[in-house]
């Protein structure tokens, strides 16, 4: 019943009529300018205009002159330098002038237009755009012929949301289920954003934390419109005009998602210790141990360790879905388990938790919790949820509860079930607390509960922090990482997980992963195999499932899939130099890791409903299988010119091509001059000093990669301490340029020298390699040039290391 009551409400509350709300009014008196701040009264009540930079403004709408305070769960920039803008009075509108944006106020009817400088249209309104119908709050907007609209969160559905409609509201989505259980990819919710991009050059956040509705031109086809429940229409306009830009300026205002350490790239294992859900009773700290010494002992690289659920004991009211902090009888000594782990060169081990307190055998840190009054209210009466949005609360709950288990070794947490706050939880009928400022803080419920653990393990580790969510929303980015969800292990759910990992990037969520092969029950090996490839070419990459008694261990699929993650793993710890330069892109940028092909193509209208390929860093398009039994598929290359990773095979972009991909192979091409540097192979992060740093090039024209360096752990990075090198590539009729420049930057790198693995195009073997201008031998004691005829490889090992610049000249 409760299922029903609130998909009816929510239903109900968004089929309001907005066509029959109160509109803004009318200009009506009071224009006024005070710093970066346009104020003026219209009929019905109140908007300003703040300009915040010279490209973006955030608007806000009141109908009894009362505003909102900030709030900085969302949001955390507040604070705008002085803008350099014009604020006129041309007689039927007011303008606003800045270096980029032109915005004009109309008086009668009032409405809001947004132009480029040189009087491009980037935003229209009709009459009544700014409208509320009881508490619900929107605007409408023209649509313009050839406009498309990207981002909106974690969807699973569609790329291109032009003529869709969505809701916004965390939680895994109530609408029909699948014949295993509620999961339907149009509705999942775990982590939407409302915040989209336009292909027109400008997108827009809507900072409202109440459940959000979108028709991005599904009822009427020249225009759009969003709305929410219920608060204050705010939302701010971002002019790019490319998605990047649009994307680095949304991400000035929520955050950007910080450097994890650099071991965090490597292999997040999850465990439910020997005993998922009814078979609790076969887990143990011994069963941890095991799997953290079969990881070794096969050479499967990890460096992180969680165990979920199984590890404490369920309580006497949440059960499930609450933590008691007490371990479980099978446990007979944590503290020995962290430290064996520890042993074996694992960075971080990790406990699942939920937001509810509860009582166990031992422990009764629910009633101490309510007593002191630390437990979010429910029906008036002291509830189960943690306070997180108290600051004493969250404390308490860190001293407490937290530090039982932190003392004994764990360094991180997985936050799960945030959406259980003011909804229905999937491990109880419980739906927590009710009411409208329930409603008000549901969707920011994760970000508070993901940010108290991110923060104080932060301090209590002494490095950066680390964790692990499932639900977020605007801003979760501050405290990564986030991942997909709880999908079957189906081939029919493959696809939308990438699909959603591409939407949350252009969302502003750049750390983000999914279980590897799916999360419920056993899955097919080949579709395992499959998920694999794709995780391990994933910003975080995770294998978790609950599937008894395999748990999508990757010896539990056979040999093939065995060598298959090996494979795959250490590829993915080879490239952790390009990997973690990518990372400081994403922080510095707000651009992800994982990025969808229209990010880079915006006007390229063949990109627009690709979900399953995407570019990982700069250089690596990434193109998985999703079909059972397939050995090809067909891809889309952008414009430019791209090679096959594997072969160095030459294809022309802005074109489709077919490609063989066997069982052990997913598609990999990259951008024609590309530079990817590698480390040596290792099976855990620090295994071996990186004193030789391998660049992988593939030839075409001019081209540069900044390689990233910093110490891997500490947040001095924030503060400027790291280094970068620029490499250069040249390719002309005269021969073949690589240039290495000593790391510019406050931070001081390892010695490393460089070895080149150069895909040579030429039809002719390379004859001579200078390196500093000086002659290098190919051959005897000497040796420190080779070329592989049958692979077309020309490998090179410099003299000089990064104490200096070098230069290699090849004819």
């Amino acid at each position: 019943m409760l299922k029903k009551f609130w998909a009816a409400a929510l239903v109900f509350v968004f089929t309001l009529a907005i066509a029959h709300a109160q509109t803004i009014g009318d200009y009506k008196s009071g224009f006024k300018r005070q710093g970066n701040l346009v104020s003026l009264i219209t009929a019905n009540g109140e908007v300003r205009v703040e300009v915040c930079t010279p490209e973006m403004f955030r608007l806000r709408s009141s109908w009894n002159g009362k505003f909102e305070e900030n709030e900085n769960l969302m949001v955390v920039n507040y604070a705008w330098a002085n803008v350099n803008f014009k604020a006129e009075d041309k007689k039927d509108h007011f303008l606003l002038s800045t270096s980029k944006i032109l915005v004009k106020i109309y008086k009668s009817p009032f409405r809001v237009d947004v132009f480029d400088t040189k009087g491009k249209l980037l935003s229209a309104e009709n009459k009544g755009a700014i409208a509320r119908e009881n508490t619900q709050v929107g605007v409408t907007k023209k649509l313009q012929p050839d406009e498309h609209f990207f981002g909106f969160g974690e969807r699973m559905d569609f790329m291109d949301r032009r003529f869709k409609k969505v809701t916004l509201n965390v939680g895994r989505g109530k609408g029909l289920p699948h014949a295993i259980g509620a999961y339907n990819i149009l509705e999942a919710n775990y982590c939407p954003v409302p915040f989209f991009m336009s292909t027109k050059g400008y997108g827009i956040f809507l900072h409202n934390s109440f459940a959000t509705s979108w028709d991005m031109g599904a009822s009427k086809k020249d225009q759009y419109s969003f709305k929410a429940a219920d608060g204050e229409l705010d939302y701010y306009f971002i002019y790019g005009p490319t998605f990047p830009s649009i994307l680095d300026r949304y991400t000035s205002i929520t955050g950007k998602s910080p450097m994890l350490p650099q071991f965090a790239l490597g292999l997040h294992a999850g465990t439910y210790s020997g005993g998922t859900w009814s078979h609790e009773e076969k887990t143990s700290d011994r069963y941890v141990v095991e799997l953290a010494r079969k990881y070794r002992e096969l050479g499967i690289p990890v460096d992180l360790l969680w165990l979920d659920s199984t590890w404490r004991l369920f309580g006497e009211i949440g059960g499930k879905g609450a933590t008691s902090f007490e371990w479980r009888e099978t446990f007979n000594d944590p503290k020995g388990m962290f430290d064996s782990i520890y042993a074996m060169n694992y960075k971080m081990v990790g406990l699942h938790l939920r937001p509810r307190f509860d009582n166990a055998k031992k422990l009764n840190l629910l009633d101490q919790a309510r007593e002191k009054g630390y437990t979010y209210p429910e029906n008036g009466k002291p509830g189960e949820f943690v306070n997180f949005f108290d600051e004493k609360a969250t404390q308490w709950w860190w001293d407490n509860g937290v530090m039982r288990v932190a003392k004994l070794g764990a360094k991180f947490l997985k936050t799960d079930e945030g959406s259980a706050f003011g909804a229905l939880a999937n491990e109880s009928e419980k739906v927590g607390p009710t009411g409208k400022e329930a409603e008000k803080l549901h969707n920011v419920f994760p970000i508070a509960y993901a940010k108290a653990p991110f923060l104080e393990f932060e301090k209590f580790n002494g490095f950066r922090g680390l964790n692990q969510t499932r639900e977020g929303y605007a801003g979760i980015q501050r405290y990564p990482y986030i991942f997909a969800g709880d999908w079957p292990s189906e081939w029919q759910y493959f696809a939308p997980v990438i699909k959603a990992g591409l939407n949350i990037g252009i969302s502003g969520v750049g750390s983000w992963a999914h279980c590897m092969g799916g999360f419920e029950h056993v899955a097919d090996p080949e579709l395992y195999m499959r998920w694999v490839q794709f995780g391990m070419f994933s910003p975080v990459a995770l294998v978790f499932g609950m599937d008894h008694p395999g748990y999508k261990e990757p010896w539990a699929y056979g040999e093939q899939a065995l060598n298959n993650f090996k494979k795959y793993d250490l590829l993915r710890y080879r490239l952790f130099p390009y990997i973690y330069t990518s990372m400081h892109q994403q922080y510095a940028s707000g651009i992800p890791m994982m990025r969808a092909l229209v990010l880079n193509h915006q006007d390229d209208e063949n990109v627009y409903e690709i979900g399953d390929q995407y570019m990982f860093g700069d250089n690596l398009m990434v193109a998985p299988v999703t079909t059972k039994g397939a050995i090809t598929r067909s891809i889309y290359l952008p414009e430019g010119t791209w090679f096959n990773y594997y072969t160095a095979e030459r294809y022309e972009g802005q074109k489709y091509h077919h490609v063989v991909a066997p069982i052990d192979t997913i598609p990999l091409f990259v951008k024609g001059g590309s530079i990817i540097p590698m480390q040596p192979e290792m099976i855990y992060s620090g295994q071996k000093p990186v004193d030789v740093i391998t660049l992988d090039i593939f030839p075409y024209g001019e081209s540069k990669f900044d390689l990233y360096e910093d110490d891997n752990l500490s947040s001095a990075y924030k503060t400027g301490n790291f280094s970068l090198t620029a490499i250069t590539s040249s390719l002309t009729k005269d021969g073949l340029t690589v240039k290495i420049a000593k790391p510019q930057g406050q931070f001081k790198p390892t010695l490393h020298q460089y070895e080149l693995s150069i895909h040579w195009v030429s039809k002719n073997p390379p004859q001579v390699v200078k390196e500093n201008e000086k002659e290098i031998p190919s051959a005897g004691a000497a040796l420190k040039w080779r070329y592989d005829s049958t692979k077309k490889t020309l490998w090179i090992t410099s003299t000089a290391n990064n104490e200096s610049d070098i230069t290699f000249k090849i004819n």
